[in-house]
């Protein structure tokens, strides 16, 4: 039986392409008539995979997700420890993709990736002896700020020219126009900084909550038993 001239259309297939539109063009890129252009196929037939575009579009989400490290909560490390290489590996995926953050910073959904994401970080925290209700604030937490980190560059948003900053507007931007040059070194060092300082202060609230039987009724007071793992 002769091989097909064009790879057969899957979900994998789908998903890669739609994933590399997004990267080189935004989320508004994406349409069936040109996902079908770049895959060589017709239309309707992505309908077989995908109904919506929503549904494409979180199942490249996902896929990013995916790619995040989660083992180091399954490896005794301490939750400080922890939550740095997860944080970092976490900032690692999306900075790959900083067009899809937006649908990312949607919450889970029913995404799987994004659940066990959810779900070891919410566990590792209680594992480490973190109240649910505190638990649950630790993940959105840090999720708030590895998505924000992701968005975009700082330094890149200084243009590179320094007639732009008139030192008699801007006294102190006079080396600013360096930035973009500097970015990746500028951008990692501020996630660094703001990724310990975080760590640090939830070091502290932790050592504050020891040896406390209770907090405001007890452990996850007035947190549904679902609510831990939603939004993370």
């Amino acid at each position: 039986m002769a091989r097909p001239r064009k790879p057969l259309l899957s979900r994998e297939r789908i998903v890669t392409a739609a994933l590399a539109l997004v990267d080189a063009e935004g989320l508004q890129a994406v349409s069936t008539r040109r996902l079908a252009a770049e895959l060589g196929v017709s239309g309707p037939s992505l309908y077989n995979h995908f109904t919506t575009k929503d549904e494409l579009l979180d199942a490249a989400v996902d896929a990013v997700v995916a790619e995040v490290d989660l083992s180091m909560f399954a490896d005794g490390l301490p939750w400080p420890e922890a939550l740095l290489a997860w944080a970092r590996s976490y900032r690692a995926a999306l900075a790959a993709h900083p067009n899809i953050v937006p649908v990312l910073a949607q919450g889970p959904g029913r995404r799987p990736a994004a659940l066990r994401l959810a779900d070891a970080v919410f566990g590792g925290m209680v594992a480490a002896g973190w109240p649910p209700a505190q638990a649950t604030r630790v993940g959105a937490l840090m999720r708030y700020y590895v998505a924000g980190s992701a968005l975009g560059s700082f330094a890149g948003g200084f243009v590179a020219d320094p007639a732009a900053y008139d030192p008699a507007d801007y006294p102190h931007l006079g080396r600013a126009h360096l930035l973009a040059e500097h970015r990746r070194e500028v951008d990692e060092g501020a996630f660094e900084s703001g990724l310990r300082a975080l760590v640090d202060g939830l070091k502290l609230q932790f050592a504050q909550l020891s040896g406390q039987p209770s907090i405001r009724g007890g452990p996850g007071a007035g947190v549904p038993p679902a609510g831990p793992r939603a939004g993370l």
